[in-house]
C-alpha cells in the first residue's frame, strides 16, 4: 500500500472541500489514487464538483480574441508566478501582443506560437527575456483555438478568464450572452452527446452507489440512478443549463428564440486558478 502523506491529504481537501479525516480515508481506500479518492468521496455522498478538464493556471493573463471576420478565435494564458506581475500594465500589454500575433499568423498551438516573430524577435526568446527581467517563470501555459461560422470571445474579471464560443450563424449579442454563461456556469460540454462514455459510466456508477447507500431496493436503483444522471446532464451541459439571464429558459431555448438555426458548435474556457 502506498504511503499517504499530509500533502496528499491537503491536495485532496483543497480539490474537494471534504474534511481531513474523510480525505485520509478516501486516499487509504483508493491506495493513493487521487481520482479514485474523489469518486470514493462522492459515493459516500460528499458534495464534490464533477471532474473538469485542467485548463487552469495559478497566475497570469488570459486573452480571448477573434479574427476580424469572426470565423476563428484564440484564447490563451501567459502565466507567471505572482499577481503583482499579472496585474502590471506592461505585462498585460505583452500578453496582448502575443495574442495579436496568434491571430495574425493563424496559429493553432502554443508550440507554433513560440516560433512566431514579433518585430524580428521570436516569441520564445521574448518570453525568455521577460523571464530574465522579471525573475519569474513565464510561459504560454494554455492555448485553444476554434473555428465556426461565427465565433464570439469574452474576457472576464480583469483578464482572469477567457471564453470562446462557436455559433452556427452570426449573432454577436447572443454570442456574448452564451460566453458569459460559460464563464459563470463552467459546463463540461455543449450537450449530452458531447459527454464521453467514460464520464457517463462514471457518473452512473456513483449514482447507483448513492442510491444503494440510501437503502433503496436494488430493482429501483437503475431507474433512480438514471434520474440522477439526467440531472447531471442538466447541470453540466451548456444547452440544458438554465439561462443565467432568464432562468425560465434553457440555453437551447434562448438560442432558438434568437434564431431558429442558432446553435453552439463548440466552446473553450480558460481560467486562472
Amino acid at each position: 500500500m502506498s504511503t499517504i502523506s499530509a500533502a496528499d491529504i491537503n491536495k485532496l481537501r483543497q480539490a474537494t472541500g471534504a474534511g481531513m479525516m474523510d480525505c485520509r480515508k478516501a486516499l487509504t481506500e483508493s491506495n493513493g489514487d487521487f481520482e479514485a479518492a474523489i469518486d470514493w468521496l462522492r459515493k459516500q455522498g460528499q458534495k464534490v464538483a464533477a471532474k473538469r478538464s485542467d485548463r487552469e493556471a495559478k497566475e497570469g493573463v488570459v486573452i480571448a480574441k477573434t479574427t476580424a471576420d469572426h470565423k476563428a478565435g484564440i484564447v490563451l494564458c501567459i502565466s507567471c508566478e505572482t499577481d503583482f506581475v499579472s496585474k502590471n500594465a506592461e505585462f498585460v500589454a505583452f500578453a496582448q501582443s502575443i495574442a495579436d500575433a496568434a491571430i495574425e499568423h493563424n496559429v493553432t498551438s502554443a508550440e507554433a506560437l513560440n516560433e512566431v516573430s514579433i518585430n524580428g524577435a521570436k516569441i520564445a526568446d521574448m518570453i525568455s527575456d521577460k523571464l530574465a527581467a522579471i525573475g519569474e517563470k513565464i510561459e504560454i501555459s494554455k492555448f485553444e483555438r476554434i473555428e465556426a461560422p461565427y465565433v464570439s470571445s469574452y474576457i472576464h474579471g480583469a483578464n482572469r478568464m477567457g471564453v470562446l464560443v462557436g455559433l452556427t450563424v452570426e449573432a454577436s449579442e447572443a454570442g456574448k450572452d452564451v460566453a458569459m454563461q460559460i464563464a459563470a456556469m463552467n459546463p463540461l460540454a455543449v450537450d449530452e452527446t458531447s459527454i464521453s462514455e467514460e464520464t457517463i459510466a462514471r457518473e452512473k456508477e456513483i449514482a447507483i452507489e448513492l442510491v444503494k447507500a440510501e437503502g433503496k431496493p436494488a430493482e429501483m436503483a437503475e431507474k433512480i440512478a438514471m434520474g440522477k444522471l439526467n440531472k447531471f446532464f442538466k447541470d453540466n451541459t451548456l444547452m440544458a443549463q438554465a439561462f443565467v439571464k432568464d432562468g425560465n429558459k434553457s440555453v437551447a431555448e434562448y438560442l432558438k428564440s434568437v434564431h431558429a438555426d442558432l446553435k453552439v458548435t463548440t466552446f473553450k474556457r480558460i481560467a486562472l486558478g
